[in-house]
């Protein structure tokens, strides 16, 4: 089984509702008896009664105002989540903080200018001192939480590097078993002995660009990313001995833009997709097989094939798809796209850049 631990949406949302839970019940206990000084002034002191009934009446005014300052800070940590995100998200969150707490306290100090509750005497004067009072309440509230969530997204990085090292090493697993297996060694040796005999350049040929295609799978998906040059001269290898064992049955057309080399996927990616195509597809000269690897844009890749469906299908597991869509949840905001069509296979993948990382 792949791992899937992922900083989701949802784990955003369940985290966020509890720390907004935690941050207030940090903050009552000495922000209700100071705004209900500021508000009431020195009546509140003065009886029992008021510093309980006015304590009573703030905290209420204080739920329902934390409320929506919450909702804003969860969306916007949800809008902005990554580490790169932390000024603008820290930003945005005090700004969206002041603009709801000039709301509520103006609602609040109209209120209680005018109904006087517990002999409050708040006056025009004492409004300033609740404005700068909430000003820095404020600051304070939105460093609690981006320095919270900060540590929880450090944290959350830790665990998702843990769990894409077992799915590296899953995948390095399950790409082993596919390619050194009896069945895939024993054509390989059939191809290179009868390559010896006819052809014994090209068989020299063949164990070189063999020897890249193990040497890449049991060193590269050791690593979280590689590039795409890098990957691009491994499935030139890997082409190789597909194109020297089916001949013109299989062809493949690359057509990466020069600006996309630089950039990141998980390794053994496309090996796992060419893998998919030849497996689940009939390789014949008379009807070949086309892969297509392809840049289209707005950092993207597409890997496509035609549909040669074989008379006697392979059942699919869908483990090679399976593992990629999770090494992408976890190094990158953008998912993978599969279209199964009729008559072509395609996977859009997003190249990972560092304004697409989770990092």
């Amino acid at each position: 089984m792949i791992p899937n631990v992922i900083y989701n949406g949802i784990g955003r949302q369940i985290w966020l509702s509890l720390f907004g839970r935690w941050i207030f019940a940090l903050l009552v206990p000495w922000f209700v008896p100071t705004i209900s000084y500021l508000l009431i002034g020195e009546p509140y002191l003065a009886s029992l009664y008021n510093f309980i009934g006015g304590t009573l009446m703030i905290f209420l005014m204080t739920i329902l105002a934390f409320v929506p300052h919450d909702w804003a800070a969860r969306y916007i940590a949800m809008k902005y989540p990554s580490f790169d995100s932390s000024v603008k998200r820290s930003a945005l969150t005090a700004v969206a903080f002041w603009i709801l707490t000039f709301v509520f306290v103006t609602s609040y100090m109209v209120f209680i200018m005018h109904f006087r509750p517990f002999e409050a005497q708040l006056d025009a004067r004492m409004m300033v001192n609740v404005y700068i009072f909430e000003f820095v309440a404020v600051l304070l509230l939105t460093g609690l939480y981006e320095i919270n969530y900060s540590l929880n997204k450090w944290k959350t990085l830790q665990i998702n590097k843990e769990a894409l090292r077992r799915a590296g090493m899953q995948g390095q697993l399950q790409s082993l078993k596919s390619q050194v297996n009896p069945h895939f060694l024993f054509n390989s040796l059939n191809t290179l002995s009868a390559l010896i005999a006819d052809e014994p350049k090209r068989a020299e040929q063949f164990v070189d660009e063999m020897a890249k295609v193990y040497r890449y799978l049991l060193q590269t998906n050791q690593n979280e990313l590689t590039s795409l040059s890098a990957e691009i001269r491994f499935i030139s290898s890997y082409y190789h001995l597909l194109r020297t064992r089916y001949d013109i049955g299989f062809d493949l057309l690359i057509d990466v833009n020069d600006e996309d080399l630089d950039k990141k996927i998980p390794p053994l990616t496309l090996q796992l997709l060419l893998e998919n195509a030849v497996k689940h597809n009939s390789i014949l000269e008379s009807n070949p097989l086309r892969v297509s690897i392809r840049s289209v844009g707005e950092d993207l890749l597409e890997i496509s094939n035609n549909r040669r469906i074989k008379s006697t299908p392979v059942k699919s597991t869908r483990l090679g798809l399976a593992n990629i869509m999770a090494k992408y949840e976890l190094l990158s905001e953008r998912a993978p796209v599969i279209d199964d069509g009729p008559q072509f296979f395609k996977v859009t993948l997003p190249l990972i850049t560092p304004k697409t990382t989770n990092a």
